[in-house]
């Protein structure tokens, strides 16, 4: 299968990527590359990735629709597993067009590509800073989450929101995860 992964050169995208690379699967890494983590880390990470030959490394923005929509001239991915976003809450609070432009927008821009490819399953990264004010420990999926504290948590929120009416309207069939520190 040919698998879009958002984020490749983070924690998760990497192991990801590099189990279904191993696995025999195509993955096309998509990594804006910033600076909010170790940078070089993150460029050894798509080193790694890099071995592997069926492995199609795009650097850029989740914000850049057309370089999205590029990614597309080798083939549609049969599955969009969306995990890169602006991370981090105290970092929203010196910066929150960044939570903005990648994690709404970005986020659109994932949603619009996996409507207009039919992929088969889209995956989206989400947040257990999105439960806020909730204070029933532990969280339960079930348990509402429309009560965020931060701006990181709200973009996040939005995301699934949107994700959901794309699934409902389009039928994108959706998950989200809502990671706890990884």
């Amino acid at each position: 299968m040919h698998y879009l992964i958002t984020g490749t050169a983070g924690f998760i995208g990497f192991h990801l990527a590099r189990h279904l690379l191993e696995e025999g699967h195509r993955v096309t890494g998509f990594d804006g590359m910033t600076p909010y983590y170790n940078l070089r880390l993150k460029e050894a990470r798509h080193a790694a990735l890099g071995q592997f030959p069926g492995f199609r490394p795009v650097i850029g923005m989740l914000e850049d629709q057309r370089l999205l929509e590029s990614t597309l001239e080798e083939g549609a991915p049969e599955v969009i597993v969306h995990l890169a976003a602006q991370a981090g809450v105290r970092y929203s609070l010196e910066n929150p067009k960044a939570y903005l432009d990648s994690n709404l927008t970005g986020s659109w821009n994932i949603l619009e590509l996996a409507k207009t490819v039919g992929v088969r399953h889209l995956m989206l990264a989400s947040t257990s800073s999105v439960y806020g004010a909730n204070d029933k420990i532990p969280f339960a999926e079930a348990d509402r989450a429309d009560e965020p504290l931060t701006f990181y948590a709200a973009t996040k929120k939005a995301m699934e929101m949107m994700a959901h009416s794309y699934a409902h309207l389009h039928k994108v069939p959706t998950t989200a995860f809502r990671f706890f520190t990884v």
